[in-house]
């Protein structure tokens, strides 16, 4: 009976992180669709839609696993306080997003970066992806799931950075600062719930 208790329990643990990965995979892959919108608003070829979507798919694999790994050696390191440090590094994370948001200077210095060469599309996929380093830190500390936590990171930031792009195309008004603000309170939600 009372293995069958423990497996219940680490199903359910399991299934919860599975969906806070997947919100915060949103939250974070809202800053690579408003970013979108705004380089799509501009005019852009379906070649670099695809080829600039394929860059930011790979680095939201790339900085959160390089931040998984980060976590997990200073989770080992912070011992019993390691959720506090995860929570109140995302609640920084999340702040920083909402406060960009409403910084009208940044997002313009950025889409001037000509996304149609390979250092532009570097450029903008590393800018759009190194929140999820700081997040990849925060979920080092206590996430079971490496390879499912990275894999569902570059799909959401592949697939809606495909999205802004192609919605910018058609749309002739920015909604990106919502994006961020958005992505940046949900993961101001998170850091809480780590906290308290």
């Amino acid at each position: 009976m009372g293995v069958w208790g423990m497996g219940v329990v680490d199903v359910y643990a399991g299934s919860g992180q599975i969906i806070t990965i997947a919100i915060m995979a949103v939250a974070l892959g809202l800053d690579a669709l408003s970013l979108g919108v705004g380089i799509g608003m501009k005019g852009i070829r379906l070649l670099h839609v695809l080829q600039l979507s394929l860059f930011i798919a790979f680095f939201h694999v790339l900085m959160p696993l390089l931040g998984l790994f980060a976590g997990d050696y200073v989770g080992h390191l912070l011992g019993q306080v390691t959720q506090y440090a995860a929570g109140g590094l995302l609640f920084i994370l999340g702040g920083h997003m909402v406060v960009n948001s409403f910084r009208s200077g940044d997002s313009v210095g950025l889409q001037a970066v000509d996304y149609r060469t390979l250092w532009g599309m570097l450029l903008i996929s590393l800018s759009v992806s190194v929140d999820s380093f700081s997040v990849g830190v925060s979920l080092g500390m206590f996430v079971n799931h490496i390879l499912l936590t990275v894999l569902t990171f570059g799909a959401c930031g592949g697939l809606m950075s495909i999205v802004g792009l192609l919605l910018g195309r058609h749309v002739r008004r920015g909604l990106g600062d919502y994006g961020e603000a958005i992505g940046g309170a949900i993961l101001l939600g998170f850091g809480l719930l780590f906290i308290f």
